[in-house]
C-alpha cells in the first residue's frame, strides 16, 4: 500500500474563530492573565457544572498546585498508577512526598481499585487516579475508599474532557480535578490546563499558582485598582495568559462537536478491528461516556510474527502516524533506580505496555483517512499473522 499523504497522529483543530479571538487579544491592552482568562474559567466551570475553575499553564501545574494546596509534603504518601505520563508522578516528587504505585485493570488500563486498599497506610494523604485515554476510573469505589480513610481524591483528567461517569461530567465535583489543554488534547490552548474544585479549595490554590501573591496583575494594573500586593507564601508562576484563553473560549464552544466526531471515529475503528483476532479493542464500560482522547489498540503478539515496534514501523511505511501511551512509570530510569522497581512489579501495566499502539484519533481525520488507517492495520495483520 502506497500513500502520498501522511496521516498525523493528533494535530490540533484550530478554526478562524480562535484565530480572530487571539487577534482581538493581541490588539487589546491585555495579553497575559486578564479578562479573557476569567471568561474561560467561568465558561469552563459552567460547562462542567463545577463549583469553580482555575486556569493554569499546564495539567502538570494544576496537579502540583493542588498537592501544594492540600499541604502534601515529606512523609506523606500519594497512591497512583504506573500507566500514565511522567508528570503525574513527577509532581508527587516535587512536593517531597512518596509515590505509591498500584497496578491497573486489564480491560480499561485504569488504576485497579481492588489494589488500592492494600496500598493505603497511615501516611496516605491522596489517591491520584488517571482517567486513562479518556475512560473514567471507578470513581464510586475510589471515593468510598478515600472517604473511609480521610483521604483526598485528586483526579488527573488530562485525557478526560468531556468524559462522564454515571452521567456526571468528570470535574463537576468538589474534589480537585486537573485538566490538560496541550496541543494534542480534545480541547487545546497550545499549552495550558485547568484545576476545578470547591471554591474554598481554589482560593488558596489561585494564590499558589501566581507566586503566592494576594493580588494578580489584572487586579493591580487595571483602572481604579491598587498596585499594592503581598506574598502570602512561596508560590509558582503557573498562570494562563489571555492569548491561550482566547483559544480555549472557542475550543470549548466546539467541544461537543469535537467529542461527537472522536466518538464516531472510535466506533468505526472498533467495528472494524473487533472482528480481527490478533487485535484487542479498547474497553468502554456501560456506565461511562468515554472522552476518546486516545484510541489504544492492543496487539495479541502471540498471533503475529512481528513485535509492536515493527508494527509501528509498518504503519509508518504506510504513512500512518501512531504513538505509544505510555511507557510505565516504574521502568523509567529515575523511578526504577530510586525505588528499585522491576518490570514485573506491576505485571498488568508492563505486559500491556509491550503491546499497545495509539492510532490516529483527531477531529481533522476525514472518513477516507479513517478507512486508510483501518486498511493499513488490517493489511499488516494479514501479512504478519502466524
Amino acid at each position: 500500500m502506497t500513500c502520498t499523504t501522511f496521516i498525523p497522529f493528533s494535530p490540533p483543530n484550530i478554526g478562524e474563530e480562535e484565530i480572530d479571538e487571539v487577534l482581538d487579544t493581541l490588539r487589546s491592552n491585555w495579553i497575559t492573565t486578564g479578562p479573557k482568562t476569567k471568561i474561560f474559567e467561568a465558561d469552563f466551570a459552567a460547562y462542567l457544572r463545577a463549583p469553580e475553575a482555575l486556569a493554569v499553564n499546564s495539567c502538570t501545574a494544576a496537579l502540583h498546585t493542588a498537592l501544594t494546596a492540600l499541604g502534601i509534603g515529606p512523609g506523606d504518601e500519594v497512591i497512583s498508577t504506573p500507566m500514565t505520563f511522567c508528570s503525574t508522578i513527577n509532581v508527587i516528587e516535587h512536593v517531597g512526598a512518596h509515590p505509591v504505585l498500584v497496578d491497573i485493570e486489564p480491560d480499561t488500563l485504569n488504576i485497579d481499585p481492588a489494589k488500592i486498599t492494600a496500598a493505603i497506610t497511615s501516611k496516605t494523604r491522596v489517591i491520584l487516579p488517571v482517567h486513562f485515554a479518556g475512560h473514567p476510573v471507578e470513581l464510586d469505589t475510589i471515593e468510598a475508599l478515600a472517604k473511609s480513610a480521610n483521604i483526598t481524591v485528586l483526579e488527573d483528567a488530562a485525557h478526560a474532557l468531556p468524559a462522564k461517569y454515571k452521567g456526571r461530567l468528570i470535574g463537576s465535583g468538589d474534589n480537585p480535578v486537573a485538566f490538560s489543554f496541550y496541543a494534542t488534547k480534545n480541547l487545546t490552548t497550545g499549552e495550558g490546563g485547568m484545576l476545578t474544585g470547591a471554591k474554598d479549595f481554589l482560593r488558596p490554590a489561585r494564590t499558589i499558582s501566581l507566586h503566592g501573591m494576594n493580588h494578580d496583575a489584572w487586579k493591580r494594573y487595571d483602572k481604579d485598582c491598587s498596585w499594592f500586593y503581598e506574598i502570602d507564601l512561596p508560590g509558582f508562576k503557573y498562570n494562563m495568559t489571555d492569548i491561550q484563553a482566547s483559544l480555549g473560549i472557542w475550543q470549548l464552544k466546539k467541544l461537543h462537536a469535537f467529542h461527537s466526531r472522536r466518538k464516531a471515529i472510535a466506533q468505526r475503528y472498533t467495528q472494524a478491528f473487533s472482528t480481527i483476532d490478533a487485535l484487542e479493542t479498547p474497553a468502554e464500560r456501560p456506565k461511562v461516556d468515554h472522552a476518546w482522547h486516545l484510541y489504544v489498540l492492543r496487539l495479541r503478539l502471540e498471533q503475529l510474527t512481528i513485535c509492536r515496534a515493527q508494527f509501528i514501523e509498518e504503519l509508518t511505511k504506510r504513512d500512518i502516524g501512531s504513538s505509544v501511551h505510555f511507557i510505565p512509570i516504574h521502568v523509567h530510569p529515575y523511578y526504577r533506580n530510586k525505588y528499585n522497581y522491576l518490570p514485573d512489579d506491576f505485571p498488568v501495566a508492563f505486559s500491556n505496555y509491550q503491546r499497545i499502539i495509539s492510532l490516529p484519533l483527531n477531529t481533522r481525520l476525514s472518513d477516507d483517512e479513517v478507512e486508510r488507517v483501518i486498511e493499513a492495520v488490517a493489511d499488516i495483520v494479514v501479512r504478519y499473522s502466524k
